[in-house]
């Protein structure tokens, strides 16, 4: 199978796992405090990959200096971008409960909504095909965080969705665009990036942690801590650890 291609259908799986969330998001009236406990697992996962995998593999590379400029390039990128899309609508698309702004009441927050499930879901994918140059294994660790917490992500997203009054059509067709997305870019992160030099790899690498690692910061802990509270951390400690397992096989 040609290397784009694997690269492509790993990111894909990954992004299947927004379309499978937020159909349990959608369809079942899942309670607020298992949301936000599923969220800080999420989040510790990814925790665990942006630490062990992402920073690490782009220190080894191309070392600190690269390293440092992508990952505050990322965060900065991430950061500007969602700023934009907040004053869209889009601040709350992650959130389970009514903060959510309704097209009624917000013109235009679809749009920003889906634009910003683009920006949260992009630069992961185009980490796990890069984690393929070289022709080694895909890192079974990254698509099992970018997986792991794109469930509670889909889901905590489709039930502030169907709250805000957004119709079945529009929910579904968002995720599954967002899971093919996914998939191209992984695929595209193997195709145009596999003859480029290491500090360029190592560079972006740490700028789609930098920017998942802003994500998490934003909105992911924020959206469990509401529900949860003092349990956070421990649950987070639980993903952190869970990753970090699937790492070391």
């Amino acid at each position: 199978m040609p290397g784009w291609l694997s690269a492509g259908g790993w990111g894909l799986l990954a992004g299947a796992a927004l379309v499978a969330g937020a159909l349990v998001g959608y369809l079942v009236k899942v309670p607020q405090t298992v949301i936000a406990g599923i969220m800080a697992f999420g989040s510790g996962v990814l925790l665990s990959a942006v630490s062990f995998d992402l920073i690490a593999d782009a220190n080894e590379r191309g070392g600190l200096a690269p390293t440092a400029f992508g990952a505050v390039a990322g965060a900065l990128a991430y950061t500007l971008s969602n700023v934009a899309l907040a004053r869209r609508g889009a601040r709350h698309r992650k959130r389970s409960g009514l903060q959510q702004a309704g097209e009624g009441d917000r013109p235009g927050s679809g749009t920003a909504i889906a634009l910003g499930a683009l920006l949260d879901g992009i630069p992961e994918s185009i980490v796990i095909g890069t984690s393929l140059l070289g022709g080694g294994p895909v890192s079974a660790a990254t698509v099992a965080a970018v997986f792991v917490s794109n469930v509670p992500e889909g889901l905590s997203s489709a039930a502030g969705m169907r709250r805000a009054g957004r119709g079945r059509a529009y929910v579904f067709g968002l995720w599954a665009a967002i899971a093919l997305a996914s998939g191209l870019a992984a695929a595209a992160g193997y195709a145009f990036l596999g003859d480029a030099p290491d500090p360029l790899l190592a560079a972006i690498t740490a700028l789609a942690a930098g920017a998942i690692l802003s994500m998490i910061a934003d909105t992911m802990i924020p959206e469990a801590f509401e529900d949860v509270r003092l349990w956070t951390g421990l649950i987070a400690v639980l993903g952190f650890l869970a990753a970090f397992a699937i790492a070391q096989w």
